[in-house]
């Protein structure tokens, strides 16, 4: 079954995120192998990097947790009494603060290589939440420069509307979802901004000169991937998708949409 929405679905930007990022990953490679071959080769790289600051994707990407908890308004009046005639009891807390340690992700991106030397020639880069946000932000970016320096073209998905992209212009703050290709040595990157009504574009990969870009498309990536995974057997098109909130516009929009299907 397919998506109802034309491009990237919002709703599976929750707790599902983490399979499709990887299912992504996983059909990418499959589509670019034949493309590719036999010069260069599609490989899975998966690294691991701590999230040091989960909280702010609790309830959206990790499962719920009770975050604080006030006592009654009736125990603390109690508490002021006894601190007023027991002077030496110990106050007890009014509040109840878990301690929310860092969440250790695995992350999947594809690297082109060359089958003569093995060599890294293009990184397809998925971002998740945890690239969108402090430090994880700052070490992706630093990311971005390695590759950069060492010459190697950098395609960059970013599917999730929430967090900070590494890569910022006026003319794309607004925009939900953004694809990027930085081309090795030229200094500049091209961009393939897209809003919920957007269909997902085919997008180039570039190879080593004199070799031609190969063709990534997209639309077909993200359609084979969700009827897969059965993704419409875990959504309730009738909530409301995952942070962040809708535009007025977009809210009526997707309404609309959903009322269609």
């Amino acid at each position: 079954m397919a998506s109802p929405f034309p491009g990237m679905d919002p709703y599976l930007e929750g707790y599902l995120w983490p399979d499709v990022h990887n299912a992504l990953a996983a059909k990418i490679r499959q589509i670019l192998t034949p493309l590719l071959r036999p010069r260069y080769t599609a490989r899975l790289s998966i690294y691991v990097v701590e999230d040091m600051s989960p909280d702010s994707d609790i309830g959206i990407l990790y499962p719920d947790v009770e975050i604080m908890r006030n006592q009654s308004l009736d125990s603390s009046l109690q508490i002021a009494s006894v601190s007023q005639t027991e002077t030496d009891a110990i106050t007890p807390a009014i509040l109840t603060i878990p301690v929310i340690l860092p969440v250790e992700i695995h992350i999947a991106n594809v690297e082109i290589r060359d089958t003569a030397q093995n060599q890294l020639v293009s990184s397809i880069e998925i971002l998740s939440p945890v690239n969108k946000r402090e430090p994880g932000l700052s070490q992706y970016r630093q990311k971005r420069q390695r590759l950069y320096q060492a010459g190697v073209h950098l395609l960059e998905l970013d599917l999730v509307r929430r967090g900070t992209r590494p890569i910022t212009h006026a003319a794309v703050s607004d925009i939900p979802y953004l694809i990027t290709l930085t081309r090795a040595h030229t200094g500049k990157t091209d961009g393939w901004p897209m809003r919920l009504q957007d269909f997902l574009p085919n997008v180039p990969v570039p190879l080593r000169q004199p070799d031609e870009d190969v063709v990534l498309p997209l639309g077909r990536v993200f359609s084979e991937v969700y009827d897969e995974a059965a993704y419409d057997l875990s959504i309730n098109y009738q909530e409301i998708p995952p942070l962040p909130g809708l535009s007025e516009d977009d809210k009526v929009w997707v309404k609309t949409l959903l009322n269609q299907t």
